[in-house]
């Protein structure tokens, strides 16, 4: 299939040269370069800013007040940089906000800037017919539910895909994300009330490695995130989190989704009900904005700019109120397989794991699928039924076999009796 080829971020900071620039409180800077000189031992200007993601210029600064207030200690010279510890009165100190905060890592950007940089960043989509097929082309779909689809991808909005289960209600949503060709900048750490909210998250963020010398580094260039969460979602999830131990805030899955897609698979079997998650969700899904609190009260605004689908297999109407589907302006029915879409299915799934198959096994799975009260075709059945045929060979010291007498075998495992 096509690749797309991550370009530039639409949002590109400058490297700040001083405090003004950089947006943050002094004081929560000085915090910082306490913490990692505490761990380091041993530090240096240009060490530290490579450290804490920020200009040389502004580590020299703070540096500089350190050296009055003697919290330093200078060893000697490595070139042209200092080599500097933590005197007594800088480990008493720094032993004293290590305390209160363990956070030592890049230095945050201000929620101001956060807001402007995924404002900038939001998602514009141009596709068609010809793009969505290559995009999704390793899927069988049709004509019809891509031409439902691809406004639903345009508008940016979000999306409630339905369906009876087994037919790539989850694989359609996961692909989306494939039709965007640009990357954008997520920040390490957003201060928010002289809090550290951690965002960058290297499980869901994918960093591309083309760093600019020229962009502010407290940001890191990422394609665009795709956060799928199922039956594990509980309402904590959608909140700040304060580690007690640390006293860092972790950012909720929106924040991390922000710019990309968040899929809630299986909508309706979370341990959260779709009434409690729907009622959290009504205003940012109105408003493109979402309001989180930190542990003492004060509470704050987030961008909301991302793109929500809802996938499941049960009904709507069994999920949600008219004033809540009123907000999802796309509503996607997957519908099952047909017979040529099945057959197609099955010959790709023998091709990728590269198993030979006697004539008209195809329609023969067909009709085994389709026994004993069974009406409709799922897309899953073939890889399912193909997964029981090669343990099969495995069990049996032998290569697979996609025979007609295989295939009633496979399947009297698969399909539980009526």
């Amino acid at each position: 299939m096509t690749t797309f080829a991550p370009v530039r971020s639409a949002y590109a900071p400058p490297i700040p040269q001083n405090f003004e620039q950089l947006g943050i409180p002094q004081g929560l800077v000085l915090d910082i370069v306490l913490r990692r000189m505490l761990l380091e031992g041993n530090s240096s200007l240009h060490g530290l800013g490579h450290s804490l993601r920020m200009s040389v210029a502004i580590v020299e600064q703070v540096f500089t007040h350190m050296r009055k207030q003697q919290l330093v200690e200078v060893k000697g010279m490595i070139g042209n940089d200092y080599n500097f510890s933590l005197s007594a009165a800088g480990k008493q100190l720094a032993s004293e906000r290590f305390q209160i905060s363990q956070y030592a890592g890049a230095a945050p950007v201000s929620l101001n800037d956060y807001h402007a940089a995924t404002k900038v960043q939001a998602a514009r989509v141009r596709v068609d017919r010809n793009t969505l097929r290559q995009a999704f082309s390793d899927l069988v779909i049709s004509d019809r539910l891509l031409d439902q689809m691809g406004p639903a991808i345009i508008s940016q909005s979000s999306i409630f895909v339905y369906g009876p289960t087994g037919n790539g209600k989850t694989s359609l949503a996961e692909r989306m994300l494939r039709v965007y060709d640009d990357a954008v900048l997520i920040p390490y750490a957003v201060e928010v009330d002289n809090q550290i909210v951690s965002l960058y998250d290297p499980v869901v963020h994918h960093p591309i490695s083309n760093e600019d010398p020229d962009v502010d580094p407290r940001w890191v260039l990422c394609r665009r995130p795709c956060i799928v969460v199922g039956g594990e979602l509980i309402p904590s999830m959608l909140e700040l989190r304060l580690d007690e131990s640390s006293g860092i805030y972790a950012a909720p899955l929106q924040m991390k989704a922000n710019n990309g897609i968040l899929l809630i698979d299986d909508f309706g079997r979370q341990l959260m009900s779709p009434r409690d998650l729907l009622n959290r969700w009504i205003v940012p899904l109105d408003r493109r904005v979402d309001y989180l609190t930190l542990r003492y009260g004060v509470k704050f605004q987030i961008p909301f700019e991302l793109m929500v689908v809802f996938s499941t297999n049960l009904e709507p109407s069994d999920l949600a109120d008219e004033a809540f589907l009123r907000r999802i302006h796309n509503k996607i029915y997957v519908e099952a397989v047909d017979a040529r879409s099945f057959d197609i299915i099955f010959q790709r799934v023998l091709a990728a794991r590269n198993m030979q198959s006697e004539p008209d096994t195809a329609e023969h799975l067909r009709k085994l699928c389709l026994r004993e009260g069974r009406t409709e075709l799922r897309a899953c059945y073939p890889n399912d039924i193909c997964n029981i045929l090669a343990a099969i060979g495995r069990y049996e010291g032998r290569p697979p076999q996609v025979t007609k007498s295989e295939l009633e075998r496979a399947t009297a495992l698969y399909f539980a009796k009526g």
